[in-house]
């Protein structure tokens, strides 16, 4: 049986853990991705908007030449900081359900191969982020294989007509990308205007990029459906439709509500759907299940990132070391994998 297990190995699962282990309980971390999964679907080429020294977990210098850090930087960094730590990480193992209570939780998890096993802790902090779950437009066509709510990188669009569906700064930079990289773009928002929280350093290119036509802007502008060959935008002077073989909904993300609500947390509807939690330790409503990183925020996820998110891990290592130091009455002993019956 372990202490400790915490559901999600990014940034702040990785600092929960290292805060638990370094408080002397037993740890383990589970992920269904690799090792900081969401970073790893992160478009190839991406740099932070933020500084190496606000991305540090562990107490572990974050070296980079770069005023702000890329994606590979900070995958080689999370990864060395789960050496130095030797965590216990396994990746690729879904969790499908929890059963049990404080004391005594059972999580049951699927690999990649359809193998079901069964972890047990005695307490469990779920930092599962919310990148995973991107916001659906629910519109026709939505479904065609042509239409992505992640970018990765501009080479496969080169000459092509590719829609960029956002004002925000994943919008901004892959429309920019792409331009650059050969492919006719087009930029659809809802907004008046590119979204202000847009980065200082990127804005004026965007906008600039706009003014000359280079990329092609349609504001106070929805997409009413989406075709193989074209797109159907609704503009304030009427339906247009026009060539497309590419389309990026970069519409946002947001938590897996489903999953805590499985968990017996409940969620604060009438505030962002927010979770249920103390602040003052971070354990929800289910006694023994901690919350960390941006779940904590529900629907506003532009609140919790890394930079704040990473401090959770003190917040409730110093909860759960108090009180499994000062349990009667010690749990059970069991095996670290148990496998159910097929």
């Amino acid at each position: 049986m372990y202490d400790v297990l915490v559901v999600g190995a990014g940034p702040t699962g990785l600092a929960c853990a290292i805060a638990a282990q370094n408080a002397g309980l037993k740890t383990v971390l589970v992920d269904k991705g690799c090792l900081t999964n969401s970073l790893f679907h992160y478009p190839a080429n991406m740099t932070f908007f933020t500084t190496p020294e606000l991305l540090e977990i562990g107490n572990m210098p974050f070296s980079s030449p770069n005023q702000k850090p890329t994606r590979m930087e900070a995958l080689e960094y999370y990864r060395k900081v789960s050496e130095h730590y030797r965590m216990d990480v396994r990746q690729y193992e879904n969790v499908d359900s929890v059963t049990g209570s404080d004391g005594n939780f059972s999580v049951h998890v699927t690999d990649r191969f359809g193998r079901r096993k069964t972890h047990t802790t005695r307490k469990l902090i779920v930092s599962t982020g919310y990148y995973d779950l991107p916001n659906y437009l629910g519109i026709t066509g939505e479904e065609l294989s042509k239409v992505k709510h992640y970018y990765d990188e501009p080479h496969p669009y080169f000459g092509q007509d590719v829609l960029v569906i956002g004002g925000k700064n994943s919008a901004a930079i892959a429309a920019l990308e792409m331009y650059r990289h050969g492919a006719r773009v087009t930029m659809v928002h809802r907004g008046a205007e590119l979204h202000r929280h847009i980065k200082y350093w990127i804005k004026p290119d965007i906008e600039n990029r706009i003014k000359n036509g280079e990329i092609v802007a349609h504001f106070n502008t929805t997409v009413s459906q989406i075709t193989e060959d074209g797109v159907t935008l609704l503009t304030p002077g009427g339906p247009l439709t026009i060539p497309n073989q590419f389309v990026f909904a970069l519409t946002g993300y947001h938590p897996d509500f489903g999953f805590l609500e499985s968990l017996g947390v409940r969620l604060d509807m009438e505030n962002a759907r927010c979770p249920v939690c103390d602040p003052a330790t971070l354990e929800s409503n289910v006694p023994g299940l901690y919350l960390a990183g941006v779940i904590v925020a529900g629907e506003r996820t532009n609140e919790v990132f890394i930079e704040n998110g990473r401090f959770h891990g003190a917040v409730i290592a110093a909860d759960l070391a108090n009180k499994l130091r000062n349990a009667s009455v010690e749990a059970p002993e069991a095996p670290q994998h148990t496998y159910a019956a097929e």
